[in-house]
């Protein structure tokens, strides 16, 4: 009978002592697995519960051409998304091309000239810097359309600064903007108890402002999501946790129905809103990306979880640390090197189903002020709950690790990549 070790070494020649060492930490970290798989529990059966409520049915995954009128598996999703989120309304379509596009469509379909955002989690994605104005002067960014942004950073120690927020926020703000993921920082996400401690902190003051929260990479890792706790609208991407791995495309926006009326005149046109857009026959695979979603976000988790413990035993300094609640699936691990970057993601790629001889280089890509160097050999391009890596090229050189469709194939990526790293040690040993 074959063991892992045995497997992975012979197929993809990891070396035995790093197997030895994976054998150890598995055994230490039996006990927070369980702890994975009892969310992975509820969430699955939560959303099992939603399709039966909403009565889904083989009808639903036909679609229509054109317009799209009367797309039901379309209109279904969207009811079972709502369901699943506790939410009144939502918007899942297969043309909203990225996370970033949704949050887009979120700011502009609820902000007009004179109203302010406020960003209390400090400096959203790098992809949002040209529509806020933090770097560029595009027509329709917020510089452009008079839309006033103020941001209040993290402490020192990493904790929301609750002090600034209550002193910032005020009668004139209109939306409140909460990023639940680290993005490319070097802290731990923002779990659902924090999140609602600052939605209760704001709408103790102003009810009438709106709490706004990214859910990139942060979908049923806890059992409660942001729009519980009283988030007013809520967005993420499919091709994150949500899609299971089985979406191709698109992202998803739920909340309360007026807001969501706004937002779908931004995604169509005044007086249409969510009535047109067509579903290009994917609403089977976005069904049932989204009953597998748990697993394979539970399979994720793992992965990042098994990423943590080793490099810590290796001495690198990781964010979140092992045993610290997790509220996305992404582990940061801060390398101090270049090469060992390249050499990390070289790794990942070398680990992937697709792709595998190709090997990854830092590249301008757009939204981004550095060369951002991406690993991704996956069925889905630019899918994150899949085996990925990525990192900006700039010191101090932190590379941010997550997805797998399966924690064993996350696990062997975690092991190319720290195997590539100690190479490059060797190969420079044995030139001094």
């Amino acid at each position: 009978m074959y063991h892992d070790k045995e497997i992975l070494h012979n197929l993809f020649g990891i070396e035995k002592n790093l197997l030895n060492k994976m054998e150890e930490i598995e055994k230490d970290l039996d006990l927070i697995f369980k702890q994975v798989d009892t969310s992975k529990s509820f969430n699955q059966y939560k959303i099992l519960s939603a399709m039966q409520e909403c009565k889904l049915s083989d009808q639903h995954f036909n679609w229509t051409t054109g317009y799209g009128y009367n797309d039901l598996g379309r209109d279904k999703l969207e009811e079972v998304y709502a369901k699943v989120f506790k939410t009144e309304d939502a918007i899942v379509r297969p043309t909203i091309a990225n996370g970033t596009h949704a949050l887009t469509l979120c700011l502009t379909g609820l902000l007009q000239s004179g109203d302010e955002m406020v960003a209390v989690t400090g400096k959203p994605y790098d992809t949002l810097d040209k529509l806020i104005g933090i770097s560029g002067d595009y027509r329709g960014s917020f510089k452009n359309t008079n839309i006033n942004y103020k941001q209040i950073d993290f402490l020192e120690n990493g904790e929301v600064d609750f002090a600034s927020i209550e002193k910032e926020v005020t009668e004139k703000t209109r939306l409140v903007y909460i990023q639940r993921s680290t993005g490319y920082g070097f802290r731990k996400a923002l779990n659902i108890e924090t999140i609602e401690k600052i939605i209760r902190l704001v709408k103790s003051k102003y009810p009438h402002i709106l709490c706004m929260v990214d859910n990139c990479y942060g979908e049923f890792l806890e059992t409660k999501e942001p729009t519980e706790v009283g988030a007013d609208i809520l967005a993420g991407s499919l091709i994150k946790n949500p899609g299971g791995g089985l979406a191709l495309s698109g992202g998803y926006i739920v909340g309360k129905k007026a807001l969501i009326e706004l937002i779908s005149y931004k995604l169509t046109s005044p007086g249409i809103g969510k009535e047109c857009g067509l579903t290009f026959g994917m609403s089977r695979t976005m069904f049932q990306g989204l009953f597998l979603a748990p697993h394979t976000v539970s399979g994720a988790i793992k992965g990042a979880i098994f990423c943590s413990k080793l490099f810590e035993e290796e001495g690198y300094e990781v964010q979140p640390k092992h045993k610290d609640q997790r509220s996305d699936i992404i582990q940061a691990v801060k390398l101090e090197d270049k090469e060992k970057v390249l050499a990390f993601c070289r790794g990942i790629q070398e680990a992937a189903p697709v792709d595998a001889f190709v090997t990854p280089v830092p590249w301008d890509m757009p939204g981004y002020d550095h060369p951002v160097i991406m690993a991704a050999g996956a069925f889905v391009q630019g899918s994150s709950i899949e085996l990925s890596a990525d990192a900006p090229i700039r010191p101090p050189y932190i590379v941010y690790f997550q997805g797998g469709l399966t924690y064993e194939h996350s696990k062997l990526g975690v092991l190319k990549a720290l195997q590539n790293i100690k190479n490059l040690s060797h190969a420079h040993d044995s030139i001094v």
